[in-house]
C-alpha cells in the first residue's frame, strides 16, 4: 500500500519509521514490526522518503541539519493515520523533540506538531492505541526486560510490553534489578565517554545474568546491541533480542551479536 491509496475499510493506515539501526544492522525487527501491526488490525506501509530521525544531528547541536532532516521525514509521512516506530529513541524524537525544532515559524510548526501527535512507539501502538491484549505467539524461555531510557521516560512505556509478553504461553519473566537504569549506550554518549558507557553496561549485564534469564529483550536496538556485545565479550550465555522480534515470532535470524541461533531458542 502507498501512500496515495486507501486502507481497507475499518483498517487504519500506518507508516512505519524503521530507523536507521534497523535498516542497516537488524532488519527482522522492522519486519516483526509490520507483522504485529497488521495483526492489530492496521495496513502498513514503509515510505522510501524517509532517512534517519535527526537524533545525532539534534544531539550534537547541529539545529539546521536536525530540522532539514525533521522535515523531510514529516513529508515522507503525509496522510497517514498513524507513524510507528519500534524504537522508544526514535519515537521520542519524532514526537518530542519534531515541534520545537520549527519553534517561531508558524506554519512549519503547525506541521511538526500534527506530525508529532500521530507518532507512537511500536509496543505502545499496539497496547495503547489499538488495544492488544495477546500477540498470537507463543515463546518458551525465561526472559528479563530492560527498559530503554527515551521509551520510559519521554513516552512512558513500561507496562505494555510486559502484559503482551505476560500474554505469551511459555514465557517466564524473570525482572533484573534495577531495569530502569541506562545500560551506558546513549547514542553519542558511549563515544564521547567511553569509560563511563563501559563502567554502565558492566552493571547493567551484572543485573542481566543475576536475574537467571536466558534472553534479555529491549525495545532499542542501541541499547540492545551495547548490552549484547559487552555479554558477549565477557562471555555470559545471555542472548539478546528485540521484544518485537519474540512477540512476532520472528526468530529465523540469530540473537544480536551471536554467529548462530541459539541451541533451544524459539517458539513453544
Amino acid at each position: 500500500m502507498s501512500p496515495g491509496q486507501s486502507a481497507r475499510p475499518g483498517r487504519p493506515r500506518v507508516g512505519l519509521f524503521v530507523t536507521c539501526l534497523v535498516d542497516l544492522i537488524r532488519p527482522s525487527v522492522g519486519f516483526a514490526a509490520v507483522t504485529l501491526i497488521e495483526r492489530s488490525g492496521c495496513d502498513v506501509d514503509v515510505p522510501t522518503g524517509q532517512t534517519c530521525c535527526g537524533q545525532p544531528a539534534y544531539n550534537s547541536g547541529d539545529q539546521a541539519t536536525a530540522r532539514e532532516i525533521a522535515l523531510q521525514t514529516i513529508r515522507a509521512f503525509d496522510g497517514f493515520d498513524y507513524v510507528v516506530a519500534p524504537s522508544g529513541s526514535c519515537a521520542g524524537m519524532l514526537r518530542s523533540h519534531y515541534p520545537a525544532l520549527f519553534k517561531g515559524d508558524a506554519v512549519l510548526e503547525s506541521e511538526a506538531r500534527a506530525f508529532a501527535a500521530k507518532v507512537y512507539e511500536l509496543i505502545s501502538f499496539l497496547v495503547d492505541v489499538r488495544g492488544m491484549t495477546s500477540v498470537g505467539s507463543r515463546f518458551a524461555g525465561r526472559v528479563t526486560y530492560h527498559d530503554s531510557c527515551s521509551g520510559l521516560r519521554e513516552l512512558g512505556i513500561k507496562d505494555q510490553p510486559r502484559r503482551l509478553l505476560a500474554s505469551m504461553p511459555g514465557v517466564e519473566l524473570s525482572e533484573m534489578a534495577e531495569a530502569e537504569i541506562c545500560c551506558g549506550f546513549g547514542g553519542t554518549f558511549a563515544i564521547k565517554y567511553p569509560d563511563i558507557s563501559n563502567a554502565m553496561v558492566d552493571k547493567k549485564c551484572a543485573s542481566i545474568a543475576a536475574s537467571g534469564a536466558d534472553l534479555v529483550l529491549a525495545g532499542d536496538l542501541g541499547c540492545l546491541m551495547n548490552m549484547a556485545g559487552k555479554l558477549v565479550r565477557d562471555g555470559r550465555p545471555v542472548r539478546c533480542r528485540h521484544v518485537a522480534e519474540v512477540l512476532a515470532d520472528e526468530l529465523s535470524d540469530p540473537p544480536i551479536a551471536w554467529p548462530d541461533k541459539a541451541v533451544g531458542e524459539g517458539s513453544a
